[in-house]
Parts: C-alpha cells; sequence; structure tokens
C-alpha cells in the first residue's frame, strides 16, 4: 500500500513539474508571438510540436494569423496610396490641362513668333507637358485590370526573361515543371521590373530560390497555398535609412526614376494574391534579396 501511495506521489510531482514547466513554455511562446507583431515580424512562426491538440490548434491559427495580418497591412497601405494616387492625379491634370492649352495656343500666334516670349511660352508648354506624362504614369498604380489568372510555368519564364539580361549570370533553383497560378503579363512585367533594378544597381548576378511552399503544412489545408520565392542580386545594396519607403509610390532614389516600379509590382501581386516584400536575410553572394510570394496550382500542391 505504501508504494502504491508513493508511486502515486511521484506521478503527481512528475505531473506538476511537467505543468508548471509546460506553462512557462506557453508563456514564452505568447512573449516571443508579441514581440514578434510589436517588431511588424508577421512571418514568425513557432512549431507546435509536443503541445496538447487545442494548443496545438491555437498555435497553427497565430501562425496564420500573422500572414493574414502581414497581407492586410499591405493591402491596406496599397490602396491608401491608390486613393491618394486617383486624387492627385486627377487635381494635378484639372490644372495641366488649361496650361497646356492655353501655351499652345499662344504659340501659334504671330505676335510671339520670332519674339523673345516664345522661348518662355515654350518652357510653360514643355514643362506642363512633362508634368501630364508623369502623372499619367502614376494613373497605372490605380488602374490595373482585374488579373487573368492561369497556370504559368514560372521556370520557363524567367528563362525566356533572362535572355534579354545576357550580361548577367542567373543561378535559378527552380524545377523546369514549377508552375504557379498568376497573371502571366503581371508576372513577367514584375520579374522584368526586378531584374531591371538589378541591373541599374550595376549587379553582375540574378540569383533565384526556391523557400519551398507550404502544401504540406497544416497551417494551408485550406484555400490557396504559396509558393515562397527569394529573388537576389549582387548590385549596390539598398541604404538602411530607404528600406522602409521602397514600395512607397513617388518614391526613388534614382536621378531620372519614376518612383513606380516597386510600388506597382507589389500592386500587381496583390492583385494576384500573391506579395512582394524586402528580405532581412540576404541570398548568398547578394546585397539585396526580395520576396515573391505566389500562388501554386490546387492540383499541385508541391513544387520540388
Amino acid at each position: 500500500m505504501i508504494w502504491v501511495l508513493l508511486i502515486i506521489g511521484v506521478v503527481l510531482v512528475m505531473v506538476f513539474v511537467w505543468f508548471v514547466l509546460h506553462q512557462r513554455s506557453l508563456k514564452l511562446r505568447a512573449h516571443l508571438m508579441q514581440e514578434a507583431i510589436r517588431n511588424r515580424d508577421f512571418t514568425f512562426r513557432l512549431p507546435t510540436d509536443g503541445l496538447l491538440p487545442g494548443e496545438h490548434a491555437m498555435q497553427q491559427t497565430l501562425n496564420q494569423l500573422g500572414d493574414t495580418i502581414r497581407q492586410q497591412i499591405n493591402q491596406n497601405e496599397v490602396e491608401s496610396w491608390e486613393r491618394l494616387t486617383r486624387v492627385l492625379t486627377h487635381e494635378i491634370m484639372n490644372a495641366t490641362a488649361p496650361i497646356t492649352s492655353i501655351s499652345q495656343s499662344m504659340l501659334s500666334r504671330d505676335d510671339v513668333k520670332g519674339t523673345p516670349l516664345k522661348e518662355g511660352i515654350l518652357a510653360i508648354h514643355d514643362t506642363s507637358c512633362h508634368l501630364s506624362e508623369f502623372v499619367a504614369n502614376y494613373r497605372k498604380l490605380s488602374e490595373l485590370e482585374k488579373p487573368a489568372l492561369a497556370d504559368v510555368n514560372l521556370r520557363a519564364m524567367i528563362d525566356d526573361i533572362s535572355k534579354a539580361y545576357p550580361e548577367l549570370t542567373w543561378e535559378v533553383g527552380l524545377s523546369p515543371d514549377t508552375v504557379v497560378h498568376a497573371d502571366a503579363s503581371m508576372l513577367r512585367q514584375v520579374l522584368m521590373n526586378l531584374t531591371k533594378n538589378a541591373v541599374e544597381a550595376q549587379a553582375r548576378k540574378m540569383v533565384i530560390e526556391n523557400q519551398g511552399d507550404r502544401s504540406r503544412d497544416s497551417d494551408w489545408n485550406h484555400g490557396p497555398v504559396p509558393l515562397i520565392l527569394h529573388i537576389g542580386n549582387d548590385g549596390l545594396p539598398i541604404p538602411a535609412e530607404n528600406r522602409q519607403s521602397l514600395f512607397v509610390p513617388f518614391f526613388t532614389t534614382k536621378r531620372n526614376g519614376s518612383g513606380i516600379g516597386l510600388s506597382l509590382s507589389r500592386r500587381m501581386m496583390i492583385q494576384q494574391g500573391g506579395m512582394l516584400d524586402l528580405a532581412e536575410r540576404q541570398c548568398q553572394g547578394c546585397h539585396t534579396t526580395f520576396i515573391l510570394t505566389c500562388l501554386i496550382p490546387t492540383s499541385s500542391r508541391s513544387v520540388k
């Protein structure tokens, strides 16, 4: 009888110790998730091993919630810039249209031709035309057509783009049968923009790495499955002070840049259910790396 009570006591002590340690582990998980959200690191994920069924389900939900929050924040940010762009372009076009028209009319007058006034009016006319053209480019941000989604061979598309940039060395870690569900025209434009930016940053190498998909992750058993790609180059690194503004419309560090390329690229990816982000960790041998998230076809839930 004493041995039975002793065994029961030992078991109860072990259960109590396990319970205390388990609660500390859960508290640590909560703290890590809180810090990740506070630092806007919505890609942070914790393993679900060693958890009770209810805790396992909760951790899965929290892991997936981070991706949902990140996508929603980026979506709201893009929509805010889109609304601002629409208002600005409308007001600027209304202001420049009469200036262009009046200056054009003035240039055709006989009392202006051959006089010092012509050069001044011509400068006004040219400036208003350039401004109108500049604003027209930004209208692309708010006038994207609805994407026509279809299965696209991603490797074939990248191989085709690489032929247009023979000065770059390409390291593509994708199998020939890598397929994504996307708008082929939009996806090509995004890849072209990233490549063009790399060339302008004096890159000599492009690296594309397949980070895998989440088709086997129980967090993604339902709904579209994302394929994560890292696209890096060895061009000039992006200064730390510019990283936060990289996807903001109108922002550019180039003398002749329009500031529309990356913001439009992100908008295109969101339209397709994907995302374009700047990575914190670089591909090996690269100074700048982007994270391109695409969707894979439901009929092909594993990309090797």
